[in-house]
């Protein structure tokens, strides 16, 4: 899930951000930062699986300017988890090789920026770290998250770095009794990419609507030469509807049988 954690951290006037690994000592602060924003409730399991590495990879930013002897406390965090393609829920949106089992992805858990260091560039630095942490291992080919439907801020912000927004998901959170709908981005590395770019869709229903036309053509054609030809010997119009329903039924099934 991706917002903003909201803590009163104050920024230095000339802040100095640098990323570090996510550890063990910063357990206490990172809980604390979400708890602070997000809506959803995490176990303790998951932020001790995060400061130890257990399953989860994560970056911290901080600012080695920041006073009060606090030049290594957290201001902002990203936490991803590999997972298996084939075990992921954007399988379907990936143009791979489906035979081979080690394909992999990266799943943003989680992203948040202290709100005095916003716009600072931190969330999309972060962001970048697990880019080239993705790009890195060769056989992952995307980097997916969810954002929640109202999180403009979030959703602007993935656009800007290139994810591409590949489904909305209905309901798929439920926080304080209600339900909210989530967009499911995703990032292609390493020759990964979705079944079909839009330009290549749109240049495959072009290609399908010239195969149909052209099919559609050739069979009037036929049929009005026949039809010409024997215009004498089939005058009954019980010869002439089987050939109307074997037109229609070959004009659909064309087409789809190439698509398919």
């Amino acid at each position: 899930m991706s917002l903003y954690p909201m803590m009163n951290l104050r920024a230095s006037r000339h802040p100095s951000i640098s990323y570090r690994p996510i550890r063990p000592s910063d357990l206490e602060v990172l809980v604390k930062i979400h708890g602070d924003l997000f809506p959803i409730r995490y176990e303790l399991e998951f932020f001790h699986s995060v400061v130890h590495g257990r399953d989860i990879v994560s970056w911290g930013a901080v600012d080695r300017n920041s006073p009060n002897g606090e030049d290594d406390e957290l201001i902002g965090f990203v936490t991803a988890r590999i997972v298996m393609a084939k075990e992921s829920e954007i399988e379907d949106m990936l143009s791979c090789d489906k035979s081979r089992s080690d394909q992999s992805l990266v799943y943003i858990l989680t992203l948040g920026v202290v709100e005095s260091y916003r716009n600072l560039g931190i969330a999309t630095s972060l962001i970048r770290e697990v880019i080239k942490y993705a790009s890195d291992m060769p056989n992952c080919r995307a980097i997916y998250l969810h954002v929640i439907s109202y999180n403009n801020s979030a959703i602007h912000l993935y656009q800007k770095m290139s994810f591409l927004c590949v489904r909305r998901l209905h309901a798929f959170y439920y926080i304080d009794g209600q339900h909210y709908d989530a967009y499911l981005f995703s990032y292609y590395v390493n020759g990964g990419r979705s079944p079909c770019s839009p330009l290549e869709l749109v240049t495959l229903i072009m290609t399908y609507m010239r195969k149909g036309l052209k099919l559609v053509f050739s069979r009037v054609s036929k049929n009005s030469e026949k039809n010409g030809s024997k215009r004498v010997k089939y005058r009954d119009k019980s010869c002439l509807l089987p050939m109307t329903q074997s037109k229609r039924s070959i004009t659909i099934e064309g087409p789809e049988s190439d698509h398919v």
